[in-house]
């Protein structure tokens, strides 16, 4: 009797050990009404590497996420979003979008659910809205203050060509590429013959209509909007040569998406009397930073490329700035065309 009871025990701990796997396998491997279907959807891993590092930065830049899906006729599906830094953070995060058998696109932002953002969605989509509604502007508040503000950063991504297959019985695998939509600039006025000059001296303005990106990221004009530095101030670069110290003038602006179809201009007059020290096109003396070997790459993918840039002007004894060089990003550049000046 014993020898049986032995016999009966090591195979039910036989089945036991067994039945987990032929459930899964029954699961996924053949079609039952009473079990629960197999993962179907979308499994999203999100990169940005459209950086003039060409290196992927989406874990240590992007801090929240919003992702909308719709359909292959371009018809809202289901948002779904991510608040946790933590998680971004991790180069591993994929998120995980449950989804019947079909086609979709798929429109990631960075950045909006924040609770710094300084970006709004136009509208909230409802069940069927068209893609073509879906877009950004800037916050109202912050077009109102009359100071500038330090834009939190912003960051768009879209994939069209996503399919979930029923016959593979798990998850879809794509990548949604994501580039960033806002800029810093930093300005630096020098006094060539080394005389100080004070950034509470002169008016700063970058001056451009880009405050609205539609459903495809591009810019859609709304009127001209003036962005005023979010800090300005009087900075140090040392001794000069009869010991006294070189204080040079500095602002430092944050706007949106630069585009070469829009012609932003930096603008920068003397407070005593009003006259231009500096009236610029800002993406012409932007893209003199471009390397030579960078040369096959257009303007428009170096601006989007780019977002944190210094220019640096030298003004003579009446604070005119003196149209010969200029650094951008640390480039000693000659002006040698009159027409971008």
């Amino acid at each position: 009797m014993k020898f049986f009871n032995k016999i009966q025990s090591r195979l039910l701990g036989a089945i036991m050990l067994i039945a987990p796997a032929v459930a899964g396998l029954s699961s996924c491997g053949f079609v039952y009404d009473d079990l629960a279907p197999c993962p179907e959807g979308l499994k999203l891993r999100f990169i940005y590497d459209y950086n003039m590092e060409f290196a992927n930065a989406f874990p240590s830049q992007v801090h929240c996420l919003t992702v909308y899906v719709y359909d292959e006729n371009g018809k809202y599906v289901t948002t779904l979003t991510e608040t946790s830094s933590e998680k971004l953070s991790d180069e591993n995060y994929r998120m995980t979008v449950d989804l019947p058998e079909g086609k979709y696109k798929v429109v990631a932002y960075g950045g909006m659910q924040c609770d710094a953002s300084s970006y709004h969605f136009l509208q909230t989509p409802a069940a069927g809205a068209d893609i073509t509604s879906l877009g950004v502007a800037l916050n109202q508040d912050i077009m109102q203050r009359p100071v500038g503000t330090e834009l939190h950063s912003l960051f768009y991504g879209k994939i069209f060509d996503v399919e979930v297959k029923k016959e593979t019985m798990a998850y879809d695998e794509y990548t949604v590429p994501m580039m960033k939509d806002t800029n810093n600039l930093r300005v630096i006025l020098q006094e060539l013959n080394g005389d100080p000059v004070a950034g509470t001296d002169f008016n700063w303005a970058v001056i451009d209509d880009n405050t609205r990106m539609n459903w495809e990221n591009d810019v859609v004009p709304e009127g001209n909007f003036t962005y005023l530095p979010w800090t300005s101030g009087t900075a140090s670069t040392g001794l000069q040569p009869d010991g006294s110290e070189q204080k040079v003038a500095f602002a430092e602006f944050s706007f949106g998406r630069l585009v070469t179809s829009n012609s932003p201009t930096l603008h920068i007059t003397r407070c005593s009397d009003g006259s231009d020290v500096v009236n610029i096109p800002l993406i012409n003396y932007l893209a003199l930073m471009k390397s030579e070997s960078n040369y096959k790459m257009g303007t428009q993918e170096y601006l989007d490329r780019e977002s944190r840039w210094t220019l640096i002007f030298f003004l003579d004894k009446h604070w005119k700035w003196i149209t010969v060089q200029i650094v951008v990003n640390d480039w000693v550049v000659r002006v040698n065309n009159p027409e971008l000046s």
